[in-house]
């Protein structure tokens, strides 16, 4: 079977690296790709946002095709190659909805009573303004739309907030995703996030996870895509799991079904553990980044395998088994990074990274036999172990032995 990856970050790199043990898999493509994919993959250069050049490309050369990235699936690239007869993995247009308007999916939230945080959506600077001085601080702002995960914040004081509409909506730091906020309580408690496949009925969770979002040690700083990741998390117990399933999960399917606009693929659940109780704080269409590092270095069953039962919705079908243990996913940015940063820096060391180790390419690229740094986050390194505590310890082993120039890591995570 001949396969196409849509994307070109640490997410699509983990799919590849995982597609490629399957014996199904004959040949696999990935457009665009990035420096580490190219040594897997046979990496095109086709921007993962052009639908018509993606299905012209897909049409010769591919018979299913695996849509990974956000803005692909909210402009509808699902959509487009299944009506050129394609077989692909992704939700449509109509249901990746749920992440790409913030709006839309806490109006499903309301509608089917399933838990969340209190708000209100506005597309007036002024009424927003209003709003917060009306209900004061801590309070959320997010945009509406798809902001690379950095269209939050969480603000401590009136003033903070109010800068913060006028960042998303005036300033427009997020183009047209700012049309609309949301402003919402400021809930509290541990995070967790659950990746789930799904055909549209059956819904199989993944192993849980917990993601490190700010990006300074000790969780300080703005908030970026990721710095790190490790599952399954402690905090996700079996009676939580069966709370979530009855009260979060399949109501969100069941939902999305009753409104038409049936979801398959990789549904996201960033959930928040509040002291009145497990709450939604977002949901997202597809893996999220860099939670699908470990979580795919912890799969024992063929992905591509999976990935065939979804499209055929026939995921009942399938059992879906994973490694004992935990893994650890560890992100080296560039300096400067979620703000500006520079690229095109020389990574050394990877030929010493130990080969228990797994490093995941974010954002590199190859020139003159060179590997070069090439966005925000370069490397995700990503190591397996019994316990979470040596998990840890062996992705910083991975870590200590990668450099370049203004490189940039956390170094708590799994701690």
């Amino acid at each position: 079977m001949r396969v196409l990856v849509v994307g070109g970050g640490g997410r699509e790199h983990a799919i590849c690296w995982s597609l490629k043990k399957s014996p199904k898999v004959t040949k696999l493509y990935c457009a665009p790709g990035n420096g580490g994919i190219a040594e897997i993959a046979q990496c095109v250069n086709i921007n993962a946002t052009d639908i018509e050049k993606m299905v012209s490309f897909a049409k010769e050369n591919a018979d299913f095709v695996v849509v990974a990235p956000d803005d692909p699936l909210a402009l509808g690239m699902v959509d487009a190659l299944e009506a050129a007869g394609i077989k692909s993995f992704g939700p449509s247009k109509a249901a990746a909805r749920l992440e790409s308007s913030k709006a839309y999916a806490k109006s499903i939230m309301k509608k089917y009573s399933i838990p969340t945080a209190a708000y209100q959506v506005f597309t007036q600077v002024e009424d927003a303004r209003a709003y917060i001085l009306e209900h004061g601080a801590p309070i959320v702002v997010k945009a509406d739309g798809l902001a690379l995960g950095k269209g939050v914040v969480v603000a401590m004081d009136v003033e903070g907030a109010i800068n913060a509409v006028d960042w998303i909506m005036l300033d427009k730091k997020f183009g047209d995703s700012g049309n609309r906020v949301i402003i919402e309580e400021c809930m509290t408690g541990p995070e967790v996030t659950i990746l789930a496949f799904t055909d549209g009925k059956t819904i199989v969770p993944m192993l849980s996870s917990q993601d490190y979002k700010r990006v300074f040690t000790g969780g300080l700083g703005p908030n970026t895509g990721g710095m790190g990741a490790f599952c399954p998390t402690p905090l996700f117990t079996p009676e939580l799991a069966k709370t979530c399933m009855d009260e979060i999960f399949l109501p969100t399917i069941k939902a999305m079904e009753n409104e038409g606009a049936p979801f398959s693929g990789v549904i996201y659940f960033g959930l928040m553990l509040t002291p009145r109780g497990v709450r939604v704080i977002e949901y997202n269409a597809r893996f999220g980044d860099p939670e699908t590092q470990p979580i795919l270095s912890m799969l024992k069953t063929d992905l591509f395998d999976i990935f065939e039962a979804v499209a055929e919705r026939r995921l009942d079908k399938i059992n879906i088994e994973w490694h004992d243990g935990y893994s650890c996913c560890v992100v080296i940015a560039s300096g400067g990074y979620p703000g500006n940063y520079d690229t095109g820096y020389e990574i050394r060391g990877l030929s010493d990274v130990p080969d228990d180790i797994t490093v995941f390419h974010a954002g590199t690229k190859l020139e003159d036999n060179k590997l070069l740094s090439n966005g925000g986050r370069v490397l995700g390194i990503t190591a397996n172990a019994p316990s979470l505590e040596k998990a840890s310890a062996r992705a910083y082993d991975g870590v200590n032995c990668v450099s370049f120039e203004k490189a940039y890591y956390r170094t708590d995570i799994g701690k």
